[in-house]
Parts: C-alpha cells; structure tokens; sequence
C-alpha cells in the first residue's frame, strides 16, 4: 500500500508526463486503434469541459458547441478555403476560442442553474446557425471530404491514415493540451479559479475579479474543447451536424463525473470507460444508453469523487491511517 501510494503521489506531482506515459501505451491494450483514438480526442473534450466546471464549479450544459465550431470551422477551412492541415487546426480552435470568449461573456452574468440553461440555450443557437449553413456546413448531412492523408513535416512524409500513426499524431496535440492546462493549474490563476469554486463571495472580498476570471476560465474552456473538435475532424475526415447537438455537450459531463471532477487525468477515465462500455455494449444490444446511464447513476450515487478520485482519496486514506498508527 506504502509502495501504491508513493507512486500515486508520484503521478500527481508528475501529472503530464505520467498522463502521456499512460497514454503512450493506451492503443496496445484496447481492442482496435480507432477506439483509442476516440478515448484520446473526447478525453481531451473532457478535459477542456472539466476545466471550467471540475476546476471552476462552473456546470456548462453547451460545452458541444466548442467542439462543433472547432470540428466544423478546421474542416470548412479544409474544404472550402484549401488550408493545410496545421493552418485548418488553428482556425479552429482560434474560432471555438472566440465564440467561447462571446457566450462566456453572455452565460457568466447569471448563476447556477441559470448558467447551465443560458449555455444550453446559447449552444443550440450555434447548433442550428451551423445547420441553417447549408452551403458550407453540409446542413444535415454534415460536412464532408475533410481529408488528410500525409502529413508533410520537417522533410517527413507522415501516413496519418494509418491507425497507429494517427493515434500518436493526436496524442503529439493533447499533450501539447495536457502540458497547457497543466501550467494553468499551477499558476496563480490556477489557484483564484480554485476560491472561485469553493467560495465566490470569499473570492470576491479577498479582491478578485470574479467575472473576469469566469469568463478567462470559459474562454480556455471553450478553446481546449475547440482543439478536440478540430482533431475529431481530421480523424473522421467528416463533420458530423451531432457534434453540435446538446447530447454532446451531455457526454462531457458524463465522462467528467464518471472520472471524477476536478482531477488531471480522471477525464481520460471517464472518457475511457464511456467509450468502452459503449463500444461493448451496442454489439450486445440497441438500449446501450440505457447500460451507460445506469453505471452513471451507480457512480453519482455511490461514487460521488469518480473513478480515478475515488481511488486518489482511498490512497490517501491508507496512507493518513497507516502514518497514525505511526
């Protein structure tokens, strides 16, 4: 248990680069590639939503309209405009930063569940302007022909249809994602979205600007969730109009909580778990939703901390007993 506990104390004080150790290995242990790569973009989807509300306390039920206009604007920019593939990246995520920056500046004027309905609301008027967008959206029939198939680097040529390769072409941007949050969290900023969490009023009299800081926390939210989106893009080579939908923006909460909020690496957790289960449980049968929504209720219920906070709290647990007995 001392041994368990070490290595896990070990893993937070080192928390990016044992997220990409663990990571590095993730397509070895599952079934296909294509499956990692889905854990890989959506737990970094997670991981983005999980920044404004594990981190911040802030619950966003719009969270897929990030996703959407990073998936949707890197591939009109591949479409439509012939960008290259890095140039397609950063017009999205740039664009899914802005719009967070606008509906951040919009939603952070009310609370609670106010909030989480004025981000729904707003999320499903990007879902429709981006469906009504028929000509350079693709409408309902989504946006199509977002290839990439080598990737020209340093005098490389990079296969990136090949499965294996894809998979560790993306984990090169989420680490890059992991590396960024990371500093986030350890700067002061870091520490003020913290008190804003855990008291707004105390935040407020200490001297902090609240709003401020709720919005810079949506806005890297919303940017984070738009880099996601835009390697969901390249990966599918089409723009689904479901990224959009609010039945996203449900799934990053979902695999939030099931991997417990407000830690490093429990998205990819939750994200892993979702995705499994999903993956197993449609080739058994139709009402898969129904088999995922009872594990979550199982895990709200009686694992409030998720899968991977459950287990950092019982570690610490043993660890305080066993310093007691001392």
């Amino acid at each position: 248990m001392k041994s368990l506990a070490s290595a896990v104390a070990f893993t937070t004080r080192h928390r990016v680069g044992s997220a990409i150790a663990l990571l590095l290995v993730l397509p070895w242990v599952l079934p296909y590639e294509a499956l990692a790569v889905n854990i890989l973009i959506f737990g970094l989807y997670a991981v983005g939503f999980n920044l404004l509300f594990g981190y911040t306390g802030l619950l966003s039920f719009g969270h897929a309209a990030f996703l959407g206009t990073g998936s949707y604007l890197c591939g009109m920019g591949i479409v439509h405009l012939g960008l290259p593939w890095w140039a397609a990246i950063a017009l999205g995520v740039v664009s899914a930063t802005l719009a967070g920056a606008l509906i951040g500046l919009l939603a952070i004027r009310t609370r609670g569940i106010y909030f989480s309905m004025v981000t729904l609301a707003l999320g499903q008027i990007v879902y429709y302007a981006f469906y009504k967008a028929e000509g350079w959206t693709g409408g309902e029939n989504g946006l199509r022909g977002v290839r990439v198939e080598k990737i020209h680097l340093l005098g490389l040529e990079i296969d990136f249809v090949h499965p294996l390769t894809k998979y560790y072409v993306v984990l090169v941007f989420v680490a890059a994602a992991l590396w960024f949050i990371s500093r986030v969290l350890a700067s002061p900023f870091g520490a003020v979205i913290e008190a804003v969490r855990e008291n707004e009023q105390r935040a407020a009299a200490c001297g902090f600007d609240v709003a401020r800081t709720k919005l810079l926390a949506f806005t890297l939210s919303a940017g984070v969730c738009g880099l996601a989106g835009t390697l969901r893009a390249l990966h599918l080579s089409v723009v689904p109009i479901d990224s959009l939908h609010y039945l996203q923006s449900g799934q990053a909460v979902m695999m939030c909580l099931l991997g417990g909020m407000g830690t490093f690496f429990g998205p990819f957790v939750g994200a892993a778990v979702f995705l499994v289960l999903e993956d197993v449980v449609t080739q058994l049968t139709p009402y898969w939703m129904a088999v995922v929504g009872t594990v979550f209720m199982v895990f709200v219920l009686f694992f409030p901390r998720g899968i991977w906070g459950s287990i950092l709290h019982w570690l610490a647990r043993a660890a305080a007993r066993k310093a007691a007995r001392s």
